[in-house]
């Protein structure tokens, strides 16, 4: 269900993966050589139940804890974790959500013996929270699997601004037979109060039902 990648090592799959139950695999690999960063990924054709995400913990030689470090999901599936000589572990994310993880802990990475990655099916709500206790507690600049919201399309950033100018340019229309008619005046001031919006708020747009 999940791959582990080593850079220049080969990569760890399903077949050495570890099952300690229904939720919880975990991987075991030497500590050296050295290496710099971790990548965890969900297996193609796989997907994690609704609602979980699967928590990634790492333990080091010598430390009888797990550390956790941050968690893919369905719309998240990779993460790379950067190991730093400051004994930090920074996580990076690729996919398409916006998901970031981080988190701080003793670098066991040179010491000789078996790391263990362990990943555990858990639900989103719950790692979230423990990763943002970790960033409270840590005081770091860290970020704790944050959902960033993507900007609208510009298909939808220009349907925004045709309903603004409609709104605003309804109540002038006239005319006889049928035709109306908004002077251009009314589309001049319309004109004029939307740049003034925008320089006002300019993420006035990027917020769902705002017209």
């Amino acid at each position: 269900m999940f791959g582990l990648i080593l850079p220049s090592r080969p990569v760890l799959t399903p077949a050495v993966l570890q099952t300690i139950s229904p939720t919880q695999y975990a991987y075991t690999f030497p500590s050296i050589p050295h290496f710099s960063h971790i990548v965890i990924f969900l297996i193609p054709g796989n997907d994690l139940p609704i609602g979980a995400c699967a928590a990634v913990y790492i333990q080091f030689p010598g430390s009888p804890e797990f550390v956790l470090l941050g968690a893919i999901a369905t719309d998240k599936q990779s993460a790379i974790f950067q190991v730093n000589n400051n004994s930090s572990i920074k996580g990076l994310a690729n996919g398409s959500a916006e998901v970031d993880m981080d988190a701080d802990l003793a670098d066991g990475n040179s010491l000789p013996g078996n790391i263990i990655v362990g990943i555990s099916l858990e639900p989103i709500e719950t790692v979230s929270a423990q990763l943002a206790t970790m960033k409270a507690s840590s005081g770091s600049n860290s970020t704790a699997l944050t959902i960033v919201r993507r900007p609208p399309s510009t298909k939808v950033l220009a349907q925004r601004i045709i309903k603004n100018a409609f709104n605003f340019l309804a109540s002038f229309a006239g005319g006889e037979g049928g035709n109306e008619v908004v002077p251009l005046k009314s589309f001049q001031d319309w004109w004029k109060k939307f740049e003034r919006r925008v320089e006002i708020d300019p993420g006035f747009l990027e917020r769902e039902g705002d017209g």
